[in-house]
């Protein structure tokens, strides 16, 4: 179907996505709720996002807004999981098809729980972007509820969700990538 090149390419984004993207197990941090910064347990969060670009992502950089929806499952403690969702937005002074830069952002994150939710605030990061695929690091410190205080870690990455050739047409509207998400001691 794909010939033999084709296939190879396909199986080596697979490969370099797959390796670029090592999930850690759960730190020890603190993570209470309401400010309370003690605890003994951190949070560590997988699962998915769908983000939006506006204006969308073109060969030309230009500035653009990012919006990403997140489904989470977060280990607060030893053997237990809580389903959660957050919502990330950030302002990219430059974004192209090629690279984002800038713009650190903010993610609240709702825990299914009862334990309330987390503000996030992301300092600026380097983000890599290749023909669409994503591979980012951020960091940041949980400013408001569980956590409050702590140190978060967060990894992006995934292959894009559009052809890469609407870089050349009416560009990358948005992508659905995988997320970890770490508040740390």
């Amino acid at each position: 179907m794909f010939g033999r090149r084709g296939t190879a390419v396909a199986l080596g984004s697979l490969l370099l996505v797959g390796s670029t993207v090592v999930w850690a197990p759960a730190g020890l941090a603190g993570t209470g709720e309401g400010g309370d910064s003690g605890g003994r347990w951190g949070i560590t969060c997988t699962g998915s996002s769908t983000s939006h670009y506006d204006p969308p992502l073109t060969l030309a950089p230009q500035p653009s807004h990012v919006h990403a929806d997140i489904t989470y499952t977060c280990t607060v403690a030893p053997g237990h999981t809580v389903p959660a969702t957050g919502s990330f937005d950030a302002d990219l002074p430059t974004a192209s098809c090629v690279s984002l830069s800038g713009g650190g952002g903010t993610e609240t994150v709702r825990y299914d729980d009862g334990g309330g939710r987390s503000l996030i605030v992301y300092d600026s990061a380097p983000r890599v972007r290749a023909a669409g695929a994503l591979l980012l690091e951020q960091s940041g410190r949980v400013t408001e509820g569980r956590g409050k205080g702590h140190r978060v870690r967060r990894t992006v990455a995934g292959p894009p969700r559009e052809l890469p050739t609407g870089c050349l047409t009416s560009g990358l509207g948005g992508g659905g990538y995988a997320v970890q998400l770490e508040i740390q001691p």
